[in-house]
């Protein structure tokens, strides 16, 4: 009975151990959400502006660019661009975002289009890698905290693999966007080519449609243009899933600790149990030794 009390109170000190850290863990995601959350809010005015400029320019000119119209020829090579986390202990967002760039993908197979994958985050390097899956690009190391730079070099190479002449065709993004602290719900997004949809306008309601003038033209303009909004959508996308990796943390660390007091309690009281039996054998023994040696007497 020793051994087993032994036991059971080095299992709770463990248990007790690992409450402290996921309760840690907890902790600093909760205090990094709003971090994050105020960065993904900053980010979306010059998104929307940006959006707007070249809504406009694609719209009220006829340029015809490589970023704004398919090719006459069929799509046949599509990127696929996903976000997952560089670590666990985050809940089902990496697996989530995983099985929606796998749906996506298989989407692409069926309809005879060959994927291109572009990842980041280790866990999603790693799932493809241990399926041996081909990887065209990958990025890690700042999934919980993208800075512009890297929503750059993404772009970038992106951008740079569509405008090859045997490049892409198409490129999709698959990341999480935080709808609330509970709620982390993956996206799939076409990039580009760019598809410019005009709002639905009220019919008794009467707009005056500005008139435009490009300088120098608008070639050159949607040459400066559409870079940056490429860079802009790749940098809302990082934050988007950065906020809702941290959330889908603090809600996987809140079980964690919420279970680890749980069984604290429970081997607490299976410890006191055992304890008590203890006592109750040595109180046994005690007496049955008094009775034998009175019986001697």
């Amino acid at each position: 009975m020793a051994a087993s009390l032994r036991e059971l109170r080095q299992r709770r000190n463990s248990v007790m151990a690992t409450k402290k850290i996921t309760k840690a863990m907890e902790l600093i995601a909760s205090s990094r959400i709003i971090k994050a959350q105020r960065a993904a809010a900053r980010a979306l005015p010059f998104t929307h502006e940006l959006n707007r400029a070249v809504s406009a320019v694609a719209t009220y000119s006829r340029a015809d660019h490589p970023l704004t119209k398919h090719s006459t020829e069929e799509v046949k090579k599509v990127a696929v661009f996903f976000i997952t986390s560089d670590r666990g202990m985050n809940g089902a967002y990496s697996s989530n975002a995983i099985k929606a760039a796998d749906r996506m993908i298989r989407r692409l197979l069926d309809e005879g289009k060959e994927p291109y994958r572009y990842v980041v985050g280790r866990k999603g390097v790693s799932y493809l890698n241990f399926r041996q899956l081909p990887i065209e690009a990958h990025w890690e190391g700042f999934s919980d905290a993208p800075r512009y730079e890297n929503a750059v070099e993404i772009a970038d190479r992106l951008v740079a693999d569509f405008l090859a002449e045997d490049g892409v065709d198409e490129i999709w993004a698959v990341y999480t966007r935080m709808e609330s602290m509970i709620s982390q719900v993956p996206r799939v997004r076409r990039i580009l080519p760019l598809e410019v949809v005009e709002g639905v306008h009220d019919p008794d309601v009467h707009e005056l449609v500005p008139l435009y003038e490009f300088e120098p033209d608008p070639e050159t303009v949607l040459d400066a243009l559409l870079p940056l909004y490429v860079r802009s959508r790749i940098w809302f996308y990082l934050l988007q899933s950065a906020a809702s990796q941290l959330a889908s943390q603090q809600r996987a660390m809140k079980s964690a600790t919420d279970n680890a007091q749980q069984l604290v309690e429970k081997l607490t009281l299976q410890a006191n149990q055992a304890r008590q039996a203890q006592i109750t054998q040595e109180i046994s023994e005690i007496v049955g030794g008094a009775g034998a040696l009175a019986e001697q007497n």
